[in-house]
């Protein structure tokens, strides 16, 4: 039974590199319609930003007067102060009035700030016809017409892009086509007009490749891959029609192997085989994985993705030594591009565990004081200042750590919560046991609700022998939080500890078990209630299974007692011996061999 937090797992190197397994669909460029707060943003506009918001369409040529002036300002005061349909009304009719595409733009602006999709529309259909080039109105329009299901009205307008464009740029054109009928309610209906926009442009893989991103979102998979294999047959060197392939085919492992065959006729496709790197992870092939991102590394020494990645795995595969080299490498590169924007905090965090895992507290330190924020609100900053607390506890600072927490000033329930459960643990930990008790007492009149709160407050309660107060407040978890295998286990755990009530004990950790099968901590606390009740057949499967998954000390000292009581004495000492090898202060081994009266 424990509760552990762990800042690297493998869903890390996922989010680190962009999508999962399956490629993305290509996206159409969105402009930003930023609502301006200042009258001069839409009188009087200047030619500068004509030429970017009107495209090709040229301007009117209308006198500002004092009445137009005037409507414009009191359209802005209005929005100011959050009367939006008088502000949207006055720029709608200042646009029709002047014919002013600029104007029409704003009152688009207005309508879509204030989420009114009809009046939006109607701006933007007015804006169309008064820039009947510019690009950012017609994707707008486009946007809005498709949204609403009006795909007749769409067909024309994208027919028109298409032909239009560039052989160059048809295939872009193609991706944008897909992408904004994605957007429609009757997926149905987008594929087949679809279908009917790309039957002119049937000979080129682009058309075959978008056919299969419609057909997948329409539900249609047979027809997805049918599209992703002719796209493929007609350009055989196709990345991303390979992985078009990958992200239609629903067997993962036939997908896999797709993608796998690809690199191998094609080694340099870089862009395949860091998706095939994706896919090994999540089918927990690490070592496989760590192969391709070295060969990615190899052609590209200086890919910060790869190297992020290969640092991820290391750690996974138990290999912090090479982990620190790779994540202190990509530090190195990251702070010599002055223009890339990535935040090291992850990083950092990372650098800063791997540190304090090797006991050097001072290096961990270094790392996590790396970490800026000038306002005190990126969540990766408040973390490491938490953190640091607890190294400069565990330093012998508790006065210091304190000072750092006192220092904080969270905003948000979460961050307050944060800080009272990291000052009761540093007190704790610092044998402060009444303070920490303390603290989370006084943290509870403040938060009452808060399950964190609750869980550590019921913990220290066990500890200090004070059952009833443990149990009213797991029980309040459970009733605020049903799914909480944490508080059922802990629950049965310390009734079957205690030998108490041991039916219950037994339902309540079969309830955690069976909302997380997979937790080695919950099996513990199975095998440690099937050997109170004596079944030690059921006990000793339960706890070889816990250990198996999770070599951790507790685990080793019931399953050692369990053999004991097998008269399975001779194996039972050998494994408390490599407990006590590795962790000679343990508290439960160190009573388990005084209760038994075991000399190892």
């Amino acid at each position: 039974m424990k509760k552990l937090f762990l800042i690297v797992t493998v869903s890390a190197l996922l989010s680190a590199c962009a999508s999962a397994e399956r490629p993305a669909q290509p996206v159409a460029p969105q402009p930003d319609l930023a609502v301006s707060d200042t009258a001069a943003d839409t009188a009087a506009p200047e030619a500068e930003d004509s030429a970017e918001s009107a495209g090709a369409d040229a301007l009117p040529s209308n006198a500002l007067t004092s009445e137009i002036l005037y409507k414009l300002m009191a359209a802005n005061l209005a929005y100011q102060r959050g009367q939006w349909q008088a502000a949207y009304s006055t720029m709608l009719d200042v646009a029709q009035r002047t014919h002013d595409q600029r104007i029409a733009r704003r009152a688009a602006e207005i309508a879509l700030a204030a989420k009114q999709p009809a009046e939006a529309l109607a701006a933007v259909r007015l804006w169309h016809d008064l820039a009947p080039h510019s690009e950012e109105a017609t994707q707008y329009l486009l946007g809005f017409i498709v949204l609403s299901d009006k795909l007749d009205e769409a067909q024309p307008i994208l027919a028109q892009r298409l032909q239009e464009a560039s052989p160059q740029r048809r295939g872009l054109m193609m991706f944008q086509v897909q992408r904004i009928l994605a957007g429609a309610k009757n997926k149905a209906a987008a594929f087949a007009l679809l279908e009917q926009l790309l039957a002119p442009y049937l000979s080129t893989p682009e058309a075959h490749i978008a056919l299969a991103q419609s057909a997948t979102a329409a539900g249609d998979n047979a027809r997805a891959a049918e599209e992703a294999h002719t796209a493929l047959t007609l350009q055989p060197d196709s990345e991303l029609a390979i992985l078009t392939l990958a992200q239609v085919t629903p067997d993962l492992q036939q997908a896999q192997k797709s993608v796998a065959a690809f690199i191998e006729a094609h080694p340099k496709a870089r862009e395949v085989r860091l998706a095939y790197a994706r896919m090994l992870v999540d089918q927990k092939q690490y070592a496989q994985a760590r192969s391709q991102f070295e060969t990615l590394l190899k052609a590209q020494p200086q890919d910060l993705q790869a190297m992020f990645a290969l640092g991820i795995l290391a750690l996974q595969m138990k290999n912090p030594k090479a982990a620190e080299q790779y994540f202190t490498h990509y530090l190195d590169l990251l702070s010599a591009r002055e223009n890339d924007e990535r935040d090291p905090s992850q990083v950092l965090l990372i650098l800063a565990q791997i540190a304090e895992e090797r006991d050097d507290t001072a290096a961990a330190l270094k790392w996590l004081e790396k970490i800026e924020d000038a306002d005190g609100q990126k969540p990766a900053w408040f973390n490491a200042q938490l953190k640091r607390a607890q190294l400069i506890a565990k330093r012998g600072d508790l006065a210091g750590a304190q000072k750092l927490l006192a220092e904080l000033k969270p905003e948000s329930t979460r961050d307050q919560v944060q800080v009272v459960l990291a000052d009761s643990m540093i007190l704790r930990d610092g044998g402060r046991e009444q303070a920490a008790y303390a603290a989370l007492e006084a943290g509870l009149k403040r938060f009452p609700d808060n399950n964190d709160l609750l869980y550590d407050y019921a913990m220290m309660a066990e500890k200090r022998n004070n059952l009833a107060s443990m149990e009213t407040s797991l029980r309040k978890i459970i009733a605020q939080a049903p799914n909480s295998q944490q508080a059922y286990n802990a629950l049965g755990y310390a009734l079957a500890d205690r030998n108490l009530r041991l039916a219950e004990a037994f339902a309540l950790i079969d309830t955690a078990l069976k909302l997380a099968p997979d937790d080695p901590f919950i099996m513990d606390s199975m095998g440690w209630v099937q050997f109170r009740m004596g079944n030690l057949k059921q006990a000793e499967q339960q706890l070889r299974r816990a250990y198996a998954l999770r070599p951790d000390a507790e685990i080793a000292v019931h399953l050692g007692e369990v053999l004991w009581a097998e008269g399975q004495k001779t194996d039972a000492q050998q494994l408390w011996r490599e407990v006590r090898s590795k962790d000679p202060k343990n508290d439960a081994l160190k009573s388990t061999l005084a209760r038994l009266n075991v000399q190892l």
